[in-house]
This record gives C-alpha cells, structure tokens and sequence, in this order.
C-alpha cells in the first residue's frame, strides 16, 4: 500500500528527526545527522551488547511503551531483530501483518496508522518499498509517536548502516584512516547509501564502490566515494571489504549477462581477498548467497564478521529506539511546560 502523494525526502532531515534540542526523536536517513549522534547510537548500543548473555535479557527503558512493526515489504531477520530489541527494552510489540491487515481492503495507510495511534502506539518501525514513505508518515502523525526508518524504497536503510559501523568500530577501531569498499550492486542497494552516508560522517579515509558499471550509479560520486570496476583495484589495501547481494528483484531489465560471470568478475574468493590488507575483514548485509557474490571459504573464513553483524543488530535496534523514545519525552515535556507557561501568563493578563 503506497501512502497518499509521498513527497520527495525533505532537504533537511534534521528538521524532522531531531527535536529542538538536538536529540533524535525520529529515524529516518542518516542524511543530515552529525557524527555525535552516531557516536552516540553505538556508544549507547555498546552498554546493550552483553545483555545477550545475560540470564535476564531485560531493561526497563521502553516499559509500558507500545511499538508497531509495520512491514509493507518481507524481512525476517530485520523484524525479528527489532521485535527483540523492543522486547529486550520491555515494550508490548505488535506485529501487524499487512497481508491480511485493512489496507489489503481498501483502507489507506494513513488511515491505518492513525487507528494504530489512536490505540495509544508509541512508534511504528516501518519497512516499505517507496523511497522516503516515512519521512511523508514522520511528516503527517501525531508527532508524539516515533518512527524508525526499516529500509525505505532505494532510499535508505540507516539501522543496518549503522549495526555495520557497530562491527567496523568494534573490530578496527577508529574510523579515521580506514579504506572500506563496497562491492556488488551498489545501484538497488538502500543499504550502500546509508553505509557511504555513514563512513564519511563518522571519518573513514575512503570509501570505494566496486561493480559493473550498470550497477554503479554516478550520482554516489557526490556522497563521497570513488567508482571502481575491477575489483583488483578496488581492492587495493582496503581495510574492510563489504559485499551486497544481487536484489534481482529490483532491476528492471538485463542489466548482468548471468549470475556466473558477476561471480567470475565480482565474486569475493579468497584469491581476490589477497588484494585487500592482509587484515582486512569482510562484511555481508545479507542474506548472502554463496556462489553469487561470495566463496563459502571466504564467507565462512577468519576474515569474516558476517555472523558478528548479526548479534550486533539487536544491541544497535535497542540503542536506536531508545533514543528516540526518549527525544519524543524529552521533547513533549518541554511543550507541555511552555504550554503550561502560556497558560499562566494568558491568566495573569486576564486577572490584571
């Protein structure tokens, strides 16, 4: 279901995700944010990590606080992480099927989200195949619920760029100096935008696009990262390679001559891992298909955090929705009492 006339992103996500204080009361794109608020988001989901091991798996920081999943598009691994993440922060979590839910009978999105409001929700995790669908929800709702951006259209996916940053913090350290490439078809990828948007916020030396040149979009250029079709050099001395899947079901068109030969020129085997430093580790959004886009030996390999990124996505998840949370209370707290203040003075003036 395609919300009703979805403007283009806004120009300044700042002005929709932020409140008046800086704090992050919505997340949407990683556009416009600043690097204390990434730094932030995983300093905060670093205090989250070890709960896993814990035998109680809980805080109390999303107690009586109500979160929507709302998934306009299929993803198991990234609902789950987030109705984990919101269990873990004691939140009562709704999953709304949308198969089967009353936009599959004619009723608008808005029109859904404002009963899901009006049930007393307090955020809507949103997953939806049209490019900037929740800056036009964040735009239009009750500004007293927060929306967390799931992966919009081609747009973005900051959530997952940021549990990838998570991974690249935790296992080289700082960003500044770091050479990070990312491979494969970077051009359907709302994952590589958000990844690019985040590599230069939070300082990497260079971020470099490895792909068949139908599958690299120039305008990626502007963002910061330089264009590679041979992944000999590409991979030149990078400290982290990230590979993408082929999302077939996106393009339109024979933009590849077959799977085989996109394995054969962009395929990550351990013979073209040599070309990256030798300590360089490989990441992977997934779900990955071996044979395609990655070699088994390399996938399953020492270099590999790919399963690391996937313990990484609930702590990240938690760090997100909680900040938010708390911007939104933040936030309203301050609108009540300059309300309050207005209301006082409109009594003074009439007494007087």
């Amino acid at each position: 279901m395609k919300p009703t006339s979805a403007p283009k992103t806004p120009s300044d996500p700042r002005s929709v995700q932020l409140t008046e204080d800086g704090k992050l009361r919505h997340f949407l794109t990683l556009g416009g944010l600043n690097k204390e608020i990434l730094e932030e988001i995983l300093d905060t989901a670093d205090s989250f990590v070890s709960m896993g091991e814990q035998s109680v798996k809980k805080v109390p920081l999303l107690r009586g606080k109500t979160v929507v999943n709302l998934f306009f598009e299929n993803s198991t691994r990234t609902r789950s992480t987030f109705e984990l993440a919101a269990k873990r922060l004691s939140a009562d979590v709704l999953n709304l099927d949308i198969s089967t839910s009353a936009t599959s009978k004619g009723e608008t999105l808005m029109d859904t989200l404002q009963n899901l409001e009006a049930m007393g929700s307090d955020m809507f995790v949103i997953r939806h195949a049209d490019s900037g669908a929740q800056h036009f929800i964040a735009s239009q709702i009750s500004p007293n619920v927060a929306i967390i951006n799931a992966g919009d259209g081609r747009h973005a996916h900051p959530t997952q760029a940021m549990l990838d940053m998570y991974t690249i913090r935790k296992h080289k350290g700082d960003f500044a100096g770091l050479k990070v490439a990312i491979v494969g078809d970077i051009l359907h990828s709302r994952v590589a935008r958000s990844q690019i948007q985040a590599l230069n916020i939070l300082g990497a030396e260079e971020v470099r696009l490895i792909g068949p040149k139908t599958l690299l979009p120039q305008p990626l250029e502007q963002m910061g990262a330089s264009l590679y079709t041979r992944m000999e050099d590409g991979l030149k001395d990078v400290d982290v390679v990230i590979m993408l899947r082929l999302q077939k079901e996106r393009m339109d068109g024979a933009l590849l001559p077959s799977e085989s030969e996109f394995y054969r020129l962009y395929g990550l085997t351990t013979e073209k891992l040599s070309y990256a430093k030798p300590d360089a580790v490989v990441m992977h959004p997934g779900p990955i298909n071996r044979g395609v886009e990655i070699e088994s030996a390399v996938a399953d390999g020492p270099q590999s955090l790919i399963l690391n990124q996937v313990s990484y996505g609930i702590p990240i998840r938690m760090a997100v929705m909680s900040m938010a949370v708390s911007g939104q209370t933040q936030q309203k707290t301050k609108e009540v009492a300059a309300n309050g203040a207005a209301d006082t003075e409109q009594q003074g003036e009439a007494s007087a």
